[in-house]
């Protein structure tokens, strides 16, 4: 007679998202993330000897939802303005991004994913942003993949096309879970390993690409608690790490904004 064996490494995968999801509070699809009216969610900055480098600052503008044309599908929406900082408090960039939720989904902007040195070099150029959300399940399971996500810029000038930038989040998959322990609290995550491709395309033999590994340790009910990027060595270059859940974003932490620092997309 025969016997099914499963696999160890299955059990212990399909164990640890059991416990994790048994431990975690459950997901309101309405607040994607967790996020509510002018709450703040803020993260710190710092390189590879965990020294602080800046600050992130994301403040909840506006709560929505969009809805298909038939109507049967409703998105929940949440306006988000992210600050930039530096050691001190000075403000680099500002931009806007849309964090959205629906069915069994929560999703963060592709937009995110751009570095601003990437465009730094095409100035008084017009620029044609092409986002694609990164979906985050609400229930996680570990060993699962992820779909790709990420942004391509057109730039162009007012007669021709001059280049093709582009950051592309893909070969995600959630490898396990963790507990992570910030400032803001403790978190039980989801470790999610996914590899960032960033290239500037002038044309089809001019590539210049630069390839990262990035490790997200994410919560279904607060988002991104963690995240450290890679060389392509496998060396540790960069941490942004939560810090701070502020329920009103008027905190007396809350740095002044001053107008003439905002980048604009056009």
């Amino acid at each position: 007679m025969s016997r099914f064996i499963f696999p160890v490494a299955a059990l212990f995968s399909l164990g640890a998202t059991a416990a994790l999801a048994q431990t975690a509070p459950a997901v309101d699809c309405a607040h994607p993330f967790g996020l509510s009216d002018n709450m703040e969610v803020v993260y710190q900055l710092q390189d590879a000897e965990g020294k602080a480098t800046g600050t992130t600052r994301n403040r909840v503008v506006s709560l929505g939802s969009e809805q298909n044309k038939k109507k049967t599908l409703t998105t929940n929406t949440v306006l988000v303005k992210s600050g930039t900082y530096d050691l001190k408090n000075k403000l680099l960039r500002l931009q806007d991004f849309t964090f959205r939720c629906r069915q069994d989904t929560s999703f963060t902007d592709g937009a995110a994913e751009l570095s601003p040195e990437s465009l730094r070099s095409f100035r008084d150029r017009r620029f044609a942003y092409a986002p694609v959300p990164l979906a985050w399940p609400n229930q996680p399971t570990v060993g699962s993949e992820l779909p790709g996500g990420g942004i391509t810029v057109q730039v162009s000038s007012t007669a021709v096309d001059i280049a093709k930038v582009y950051t592309t989040v893909q070969k995600r998959r959630i490898t396990g879970t963790e507990s992570v322990t910030t400032p803001a609290g403790t978190f039980q995550c989801y470790k999610v390993e996914a590899e960032r491709e960033s290239a500037t395309v002038a044309r089809a033999d001019m590539v210049m690409r630069t390839t990262l590994k990035v490790v997200d340790y994410y919560s279904p009910a607060v988002g991104i608690v963690k995240t450290e990027v890679y060389d392509k060595k496998g060396k540790l270059e960069q941490v942004r790490l939560l810090t701070a859940i502020n329920q009103s974003s008027q905190s007396a932490s809350q740095p002044k904004v001053k107008e003439k620092y905002k980048v604009k997309k056009s």
